[in-house]
């Protein structure tokens, strides 16, 4: 029987069981598709990053939610280079992680803190009736609408496309409740991965916003904190001007209405990045599955 060895690494917190969980296998050469698929529907969590070797960068991933393989996960790279870091297989300094959407560099500082650049960004409006919007999410449409004139519904992607979607209050955002098959078919509609609520209404007197976010498309009802919606936030947000001078860095929270608080530093310069720690809360091994391709796919 096979077995690789499994991690799941919580992600953008210091703190076990809170922040994001993603599923960590540091050793996948030679897994198939249908494998890891099979492994990722275990671990049943949003992410699991699957470490390949590669000769075009330092290392090779790819992520696959419990439904499908997705281009790209900015929790799990934080996840994966904390874990591999902390087992002693990663230094201190800059690496190439190769992805689905080409070779982004990744930085491990001193204390732990993984900073991956993301794509350049793509932004634009969208012309959705932000009715329809605030129907999806379940939240009551004065809450869109109040902030539509200075921020508007746009899609925006640093590597994975996101629905943008401001909103007044921290109280509606977190009152929200989505309707998965409407926020699903929304997603579709302009083509997203998921839909970011966010608000300037905070919890933490340190924090730039708070957000939430919804990906149904992508087999995940609401992920705890996303690093790539964060980085792709924090280029709308520079897009759109929202404040008279852009900060060097801002802080991102989320998760704490799904009981996973955690935290994302965001920076928006010559390029996006996001950043984070990450921490072990169970390592083990995980049996390879010996089915047939197809049989595990359709499982």
């Amino acid at each position: 029987m096979e077995t690789r060895r499994a991690l799941q690494v919580d992600a953008f917190t210091d703190e076990p069981l809170t922040g994001n969980a993603a599923g960590v296998v540091p050793d996948a050469d030679g897994l198939s598709d249908g494998q890891m698929q099979a492994i990722a529907r275990e671990f049943n969590q949003s992410e699991t990053a699957f470490v390949l070797s590669t000769g075009s960068a330092d290392r090779r991933v790819r992520y696959f939610t419990p439904k499908q393989e997705i281009d790209l996960c900015g929790h799990a790279t934080i996840a994966m280079h904390a874990a591999l870091a902390e087992n002693g297989d990663l230094d201190v300094g800059d690496h190439t992680l190769e992805t689905n959407v080409g070779v982004l560099d990744i930085t491990v500082e001193e204390d732990s803190t993984v900073w991956m650049t993301q794509g350049q960004p793509a932004i634009r409006e969208v012309d959705v009736d932000p009715a329809e919007v605030a129907d999806a999410l379940g939240i009551d449409p004065a809450a869109l609408t109040d902030i539509e004139d200075e921020l508007p519904l746009a899609r925006a992607t640093t590597g994975l496309p996101f629905l943008i979607v401001p909103v007044t209050f921290l109280e509606q955002l977190g009152q929200a409740d989505p309707d998965m098959a409407a926020v699903e078919q929304l997603s579709e509609e302009v083509d997203v991965t998921g839909i970011y609520a966010f608000t300037f209404d905070v919890l933490s007197a340190q924090a730039t916003l708070h957000g939430r976010m919804f990906a149904p498309r992508a087999g995940i009802p609401e992920d705890p904190v996303t690093g790539t919606a964060s980085g792709a936030t924090g280029a709308y947000l520079r897009h759109f001007g929202a404040f008279d001078t852009m900060p060097d860095e801002m802080l991102f929270e989320q998760g704490h209405f799904v009981s996973r608080p955690g935290t994302v530093r965001v920076r928006v310069g010559d390029k996006i990045q996001v950043g984070g720690r990450a921490v072990t809360s169970f390592d083990g091994s995980v049996v390879v599955p010996t089915l047939d391709e197809d049989e595990i796919l359709e499982a």
